[in-house]
């Protein structure tokens, strides 16, 4: 294996020169650079990055902590995508831990993260309070940054997506379209997400002082059969509804699908809204209806934040990105009788 000292020869320069070239620090003329980067490259040196980390006392990497129940989901592939891209644009690596089903396991994840040496970590909570993280950011020196939660105390190191105004706006589109008897999906009520929707659904029929009926309310699991099952439930219970909110697409598209099974039309009987505006929401007969949350632009406010607390630099600070209605076919005016 190629030496750094073999690189310094080969070049005419000294093994500290290569190191200050590896590492960016201290003044080298371009002149130089170019010859150690020859050499590197003739030789197929390659640094030693365990060497590197101790002596620079980073590991250039980023930690997310997700629980393993948004791995099925488009939106989980959405946003792993874009984290992974963009740290890596920032010359970092990500590393993935698992959350799984409690705050314990998810505080065992981001010890992991933490062990590993991660220069700095997201997480993705579903299961730790408010509270337990900001208490958590406050322990270590490691930036910490929540996405998908807002924080009380340490509102800097989150990014947050109002669910719950998002879902009221999305209800209140259908009763502006003259809709009144709504049907809702919940995701799991364990989830904060999901309750911050069902919250904002209640609070739309309250404005239009629309009665709330509990039997147009079905819990689904975030998964299209759930969706499906969930029509199910609402149609046996004998309850007539025009239009339905979904907690996200893939429960809106299995709605869809079973409401077409019962002879229902979309969205002449029922129209549909989902969320998340997933890649196939705009393919689906007919295209689906969907609050897009812009998870691209969150993740990238919180690597870039990251990056900011780590090496310096500048962005343009936001803490909250709204959700956007994307209005298509599934969704439409009540007709007049």
């Amino acid at each position: 294996m190629t030496t750094m000292l073999e690189v310094a020869k080969r070049a005419g320069v000294s093994k500290a020169t290569v190191s200050r070239v590896l590492s960016g620090k201290g003044y080298v003329s371009q002149e130089t650079k170019d010859r150690v980067f020859q050499a590197i490259e003739e030789s197929g040196y390659r640094p030693n990055l365990l060497a590197r980390n101790l002596a620079t006392r980073r590991t250039q990497t980023l930690g997310l902590v997700v629980t393993n129940t948004l791995y099925h989901g488009v939106y989980f592939s959405e946003l792993l995508f874009h984290a992974a891209r963009m740290t890596e644009e920032k010359g970092r690596q990500l590393i993935l831990a698992d959350g799984k089903h409690s705050a314990s396991e998810e505080r065992e994840a981001i010890q992991y993260l933490l062990d590993m040496r991660c220069d700095a970590i997201i997480i993705y909570p579903r299961f730790l309070s408010v509270d337990e993280m900001d208490e958590i950011i406050e322990k270590h020196d490691q930036p910490i940054m929540v996405l998908n939660r807002r924080l009380r105390k340490n509102s800097s190191h989150c990014v947050w997506s109002d669910h719950k105004a998002s879902c009221e706006a999305a209800v209140l589109q259908l009763i502006e379209m003259g809709h009144r008897d709504i049907a809702f999906i919940t995701g799991s009520l364990d989830s904060p997400t999901g309750m911050e929707r069902l919250s904002g659904y209640k609070e739309a029929l309250a404005k239009h002082a629309i009665p709330l009926r509990e039997a147009l309310i079905a819990e689904g699991k975030w998964h299209p059969a759930s969706g499906a099952a969930a029509v199910s439930t609402l149609l046996s219970r004998g309850e007539s509804f025009t239009a339905l909110v979904s907690s996200n697409d893939d429960m809106a598209i299995g709605a869809m699908k079973q409401l077409h099974d019962s002879g229902l039309a979309i969205p002449g009987d029922v129209s549909v809204i989902g969320f998340d505006d997933v890649s196939i929401a705009p393919y689906t007969v007919p295209s689906l209806s969907s609050v897009r949350i812009p998870v691209t632009e969150m993740i990238k406010e919180t690597i870039s934040r990251l990056i900011f607390m780590l090496d310096g630099g500048e962005f343009h600070f936001q803490q909250r990105f709204p959700g956007e209605l994307i209005l298509r076919d599934s969704a439409t005016r009540m007709t007049q009788e």
